[in-house]
C-alpha cells in the first residue's frame, strides 16, 4: 500500500514538474530576450515597455508561493476548471517560476560579450539573428545553468502546493507522514526528493559543461 502510494506521489510531481517546467521554458527565454534587448543601448530598445514589464516580473517574483498560490485560485478554476489536484497546481507553479527563470536568464545573456553584438551588427546582421545566432548560443551555458535552479526550486514549491491539496510527495507527506505521525513516510518522502533534486542538478550541471565552449 505504502509503495503503491509512493510511486503515485512521485507520477504526480513528475508531472507537476514537467508540464510547469516546459511552460516556463517556452515563456521564460522570450521574457529574458525581451528584458535585455529593450532595455537602454539594446538591439531592440524599448525603456518604457522595458521598465513596465520589469516591474511585473519583480512585483511576482516577490510574492512568496504560498500567498501567490492562494491568490492565483480563482485564474486557476478559469484555466483548469478546479483549484485541486496536480492540474491545479500547475498554474500558480508556473506563474511563480517564469519570472523567477526569466531574470537569472537575463544574467546570462547581459554577460554574452558585447563586442560579439557589435561585430554581427557591423556585418549587417539583423536584429534578430542576433539573437538566435549570437545571444542565445552564448547564453546557454548559463541559461541551463539557471534552469536547473528553477528546477530545483519547483521541486521545492511542489512539495509546498502538494501539503495544501495539489498531490503529489508534498501531498503524501503531510496526509500520511504529518498527520499520522508516520516517520517512515516522512523519511521515505524526503529521501526521494533529494534523489530527484541531486538528479536534476547532475544532469544540470553536465549540460552546462558540455555546452560551455570557454572551457
Amino acid at each position: 500500500m505504502l509503495l503503491d502510494r509512493l510511486l503515485q506521489g512521485t507520477l504526480d510531481t513528475l508531472l507537476m514538474i514537467g508540464a510547469s517546467s516546459l511552460i516556463t521554458l517556452l515563456l521564460g527565454i522570450p521574457l529574458a530576450l525581451f528584458l535585455v534587448t529593450s532595455t537602454r543601448g539594446g538591439i531592440f530598445e524599448a525603456r518604457w515597455a522595458n521598465g513596465a514589464i520589469g516591474s511585473v516580473v519583480n512585483v511576482l517574483r516577490s510574492i512568496p508561493f504560498l500567498i501567490l498560490m492562494v491568490a492565483l485560485i480563482p485564474f486557476t478554476r478559469l484555466i483548469v476548471g478546479t483549484s485541486y489536484g496536480v492540474w491545479a497546481a500547475v498554474v500558480p507553479l508556473t506563474v511563480a517560476c517564469i519570472p523567477f527563470f526569466a531574470r537569472i536568464a537575463e544574467v546570462s545573456l547581459r554577460e554574452v560579450d558585447r563586442g560579439l553584438i557589435e561585430a554581427a551588427q557591423a556585418m549587417g546582421c539583423r536584429r534578430w539573428h542576433i539573437v538566435w545566432h549570437v545571444l542565445l548560443p552564448e547564453a546557454r551555458p548559463g541559461i541551463v545553468a539557471g534552469f536547473t535552479i528553477t528546477l530545483v526550486s519547483m521541486i521545492n514549491a511542489s512539495a509546498v502546493a502538494g501539503a495544501i491539496g495539489a498531490g503529489g510527495l508534498g501531498d503524501l507527506a503531510y496526509r500520511y507522514g504529518y498527520q499520522r505521525f508516520d516517520t517512515e513516510v516522512m523519511v521515505t518522502v524526503i529521501v526521494l526528493l533529494v534523489l530527484l533534486v541531486t538528479l536534476i542538478q547532475f544532469g544540470g550541471d553536465r549540460l552546462a559543461h558540455a555546452l560551455n565552449k570557454r572551457k
